[in-house]
């Protein structure tokens, strides 16, 4: 099912931006003791949220860099710019930083993305938001951790949550096989194909959340396809909250920076997602 038939409709109510508050490098560990150093610096989230509103959608955003590159601070993530566009049509925003390969392995970088969600399920209220509307999403290998902590239930258990915690998962570009990463920490070529319990597609079955899949026309090499495959699969399984977005004339980075656009088919997509999926909730 495709969405891009809606975005219209959606842009032209959310022309009137709304003002904004941000916190900055909040803990979403609770146990800092126990913490190493580096979990420490990096275990940290930026918050933003629509200033004076009560009840709204939140959206954690995981950037991408191959799960060995990335800040939530680094102006080529844009992601000050994405949590400002979001939150300004009303939805609030959480851009994580979680721990990188090579200083950790897999699961390290996971089990990070599932603690930043769970402070969110856990902690929203206190800002004005909705603990049943948290969403969950990111761009490229934020995609990838955004996928399997919302359709892996054993991520959230150690967090007292279940998958009827993630009000939906908005996705862009997401490697959906086992990352070439974790395939690179076991040795294993970048380019052979594995599909096992650190890969999204292991886990598809029609239960999971909604899925939004947004991809680029002219993505990296085999990711348009791999997220076609996907978006298939999940149809074949019964899937029924299934959706999916190719972006024209976007390439695998700017697919996921643009969003930052006000006019965007991405940031569309998103916003038109998330408010669909928060009537229901």
């Amino acid at each position: 099912m495709h969405l891009l038939g809606l975005l219209l409709c959606f842009a032209a109510t959310t022309a009137t931006a709304i003002e904004t508050k941000v916190i900055k490098d909040i803990s979403y560990k609770d146990d800092v003791i126990s913490q190493t150093p580096y979990e420490q610096e990096r275990c940290k989230l930026d918050l933003t949220v629509p200033a004076g509103a009560k009840g709204y959608a939140t959206y954690v955003w995981f950037y991408g860099g191959g799960l060995k590159k990335g800040s939530k601070d680094v102006p080529t993530e844009y992601c000050a710019e994405i949590r400002e566009s979001l939150a300004q049509a009303g939805v609030a925003v959480v851009t994580p930083d979680y721990r990188l390969s090579p200083k950790v392995k897999y699961p390290a970088y996971v089990d990070d993305a599932a603690a930043a969600f769970a402070w969110t399920v856990k902690h929203i209220a206190e800002h004005g938001g909705d603990p049943h509307k948290v969403f969950i999403g990111g761009h490229s290998a934020g995609a990838t951790l955004a996928l399997l902590v919302g359709m892996d239930p054993n991520r959230l258990k150690p967090h007292g949550l279940t998958l009827g915690s993630v009000a939906g998962i908005a996705q862009v570009s997401a490697q959906v096989l086992t990352h070439y990463t974790i395939r690179e920490e076991r040795g294993q070529s970048r380019f052979g194909i594995t599909c096992d319990e650190a890969a999204p597609a292991f886990y598809i079955k029609k239960s999971i959340p909604p899925i939004l899949t947004i991809y680029a026309q002219n993505d990296m090499l085999s990711r348009a396809e791999e997220n076609m495959f996907f978006v298939a699969t999940l149809k074949s399984a019964g899937h029924t909250e299934n959706y999916s977005v190719r972006v024209d004339d976007r390439d695998h980075s700017t697919v996921g920076h643009n969003i930052r656009n006000l006019d965007d088919p991405a940031r569309l997509a998103i916003l038109n997602f998330i408010a669909k999926q928060s009537a229901s909730r």
